[in-house]
C-alpha cells in the first residue's frame, strides 16, 4: 500500500521526544464497514510509523461477531405465497439463533472496551473512531467525554457518526448525527479551510467517489468546517452539506471526516468489487487529508478551530 511522505506536513519530532499514542477504535453493534475497516487497520500503523510522531493501538472487533438475517420480501405472488411463508419462517428461526448468539457474544465487546475507561485512557493522547456503529458499552461514557473535554483528542471517520444515536452528549461532541445517504456517487468536495492542516494540500474543488452522508443535528455554527458540498449529492438541490470539520470541545480537539466508505479511497491499489473509480491520486490525499486531521487532533499541525461563515 502507498503511504505518503507524512514527514512533508511539519518537521519530526526530536528523537528524545516520546510519540503521541493514539487508540484506534474498530468494533460495531450495527452495519459494518469491514473492507473499509481493514483497510484502516493497515494504513493508519503505516501513517503513524512514517510520521513518527505518534503511533496507533488497536480496539478491534472481538471474534464471533453474529451477521444478523435478512428479512425476506413478499415476490408477486403476495404475502400468503408458500414460497414466501417458508422464507418467513426460516428467517424467523435465524433470527432467533442471531439474537442468542448476540448474547453470547457481547460480554466479550464489553470486555475489549475496557480500554475506554478513564483510568486507562491516561495512556492515551487521542482516540480514533473507524466507522464505529451503534450504541457501543462503554465503561463509562461520560467519563470519555469528560476526558476529551479535558485536553485530549477525538477523531472521527466515516460512520463514526452512526455512532450512540441515543447519546445526545456524544452527537454534541462529534458536531452531528448519520441521517442518511443515498447511493455512491461522484462530487466535488468544497474545499472551506485551504491554510488548515486536513485540506492545505487539497485543490479548491476536490473530486472523490464515495458514499455521501447527510446529518441531522448538525450546527454549523459549532463547527469550523473543511469539506462540505453546495448542493445535494444525489439530486443537486442547493444547500449546505457538510462532509469534514473540527471543533474544540473543551480544550480538546475534535476532528471528523464523512469520507472513507470505499476501498479504493483509502488505498491506492485497492478495488471494489473488483474495480477502481477514484484515482490512485485521490487515495494519496485522502490519506493526507486524514493525517492532516490527526496530527491536527494531537497538536502537532496547523490549524484553526473557531466556527467560520460558509462563503457566498
Amino acid at each position: 500500500m502507498f503511504v505518503l511522505a507524512a514527514a512533508t506536513l511539519a518537521p519530526v519530532l526530536p528523537a528524545s521526544a516520546a510519540p503521541k499514542k493514539v487508540l484506534v477504535v474498530t468494533v460495531t453493534l450495527g452495519y459494518r464497514h469491514g473492507p473499509s475497516i481493514a483497510e484502516a487497520e493497515k494504513l493508519l500503523p503505516q501513517l503513524a510509523a512514517a510520521d513518527g510522531r505518534f503511533a496507533v493501538d488497536f480496539v478491534s472487533q472481538p471474534p464471533g461477531w453474529p451477521t444478523m438475517p435478512s428479512a425476506p420480501k413478499p415476490g408477486p405472488a403476495g404475502a400468503e405465497d408458500p414460497t414466501f411463508l417458508a422464507a418467513k419462517a426460516k428467517f424467523e428461526t435465524a433470527r432467533q439463533a442471531f439474537q442468542e448468539a448476540t448474547e453470547k457474544w457481547t460480554p466479550s465487546v464489553v470486555a475489549v472496551l475496557q480500554a475506554l475507561s478513564p483510568q486507562n485512557l491516561k495512556k492515551y493522547d487521542a482516540v480514533l473512531f473507524m466507522s464505529t456503529t451503534g450504541d457501543l458499552p462503554l465503561p463509562d461514557k461520560q467519563g470519555f467525554l469528560d476526558w476529551i473535554a479535558d485536553g485530549h483528542a477525538f477523531i472521527g471517520v466515516h460512520a463514526a457518526t452512526d455512532t450512540f444515536h441515543g447519546y445526545p452528549a456524544f452527537i454534541d461532541m462529534i458536531g452531528g448525527e448519520f441521517k442518511t445517504h443515498g447511493p455512491q456517487v461522484a462530487v466535488e468536495c468544497l474545499n472551506e479551510d485551504p491554510a488548515h492542516a486536513a485540506t492545505a494540500h487539497l485543490p479548491a474543488n476536490w473530486p472523490v467517489f464515495d458514499e455521501i452522508y447527510q446529518f441531522k443535528n448538525f450546527d454549523r455554527s459549532k463547527v469550523h468546517g473543511l469539506l462540505g458540498l453546495d448542493k445535494h449529492p444525489n439530486n443537486k438541490t442547493p444547500g449546505d452539506y457538510p462532509l469534514a470539520w473540527c471543533r474544540m470541545f473543551g480544550t480538546g480537539r475534535v476532528f471528523y471526516t464523512a469520507l472513507g466508505h470505499r476501498n479504493d479511497i483509502w488505498n491506492p491499489e485497492a478495488t471494489d468489487n473488483g474495480k477502481r473509480v477514484n484515482p490512485a491520486g485521490t487515495a494519496q490525499q485522502f490519506q493526507r487529508h486524514l493525517l492532516g486531521g490527526i496530527l491536527w487532533a494531537l497538536g502537532l499541525a496547523p490549524g484553526e478551530a473557531t466556527p467560520q461563515a460558509l462563503k457566498q
